[in-house]
């Protein structure tokens, strides 16, 4: 028995020490980009078409109409992105209609307001009222609340990064 102890133990330690960190494990790379999967994006056009399959010759599934619109890629097949929008809807777009400008799309899972802060906190002053769904430019994170801007004239301020789509939790953007 104590032998048996002491050869799964052995195994245990062997596995763990070539096994890479937590960190390497988890972090995917495209295979045409060598960028991270999954990562967000913006929509470069303004009209762009998700197909359901990675070809011109795909059916269009949906046609998107805003420049700016974020949009999360899954996977990568020659010049194409498999991507996910805010509704969970997935398809295919050309490499060509997708920017690597950072966006968001503000709380569209509820209804209602979200503050735009004068800094970084929660006891910052509100600068405005972002509606439900309201499309911002990000301007840098710090892991918890992300610099952006929005509307024209443009109004500028904090958000707290959980209440955007097209942000990471935790996500540091610079």
């Amino acid at each position: 028995m104590k032998l048996n102890f002491l050869s799964l133990f052995a195994s245990l330690y062997i596995a763990a020490s070539v096994l890479p960190n937590g960190a390497q494990a988890l972090e995917e790379k495209g295979q045409e980009t060598g960028f991270p999967l999954p990562r967000f994006v913006s929509l470069k056009s303004e009209k762009a078409n998700m197909r359901v399959g990675p070809g011109l010759q795909y059916r269009i599934k949906l046609v998107y109409t805003e420049p700016g619109f974020p949009l999360e890629v899954l996977a990568e097949y020659g010049n194409w992105r498999q991507v996910r929008d805010y509704s969970a809807d997935v398809g295919w777009m050309h490499e060509v209609l997708l920017s690597g400008k950072r966006t968001a799309v503000v709380a569209p899972w509820k209804k209602g307001y979200t503050a735009l802060r004068e800094r970084p906190s929660f006891d910052g002053d509100v600068r405005a009222k972002l509606e439900s769904k309201v499309l911002v430019n990000v301007n840098s994170c710090n892991t918890a609340w992300c610099n952006v801007s929005a509307g024209d004239p443009s109004v500028e301020g904090y958000v707290n990064q959980l209440a955007l789509w097209g942000v990471y939790p935790g996500e540091a953007i610079n």
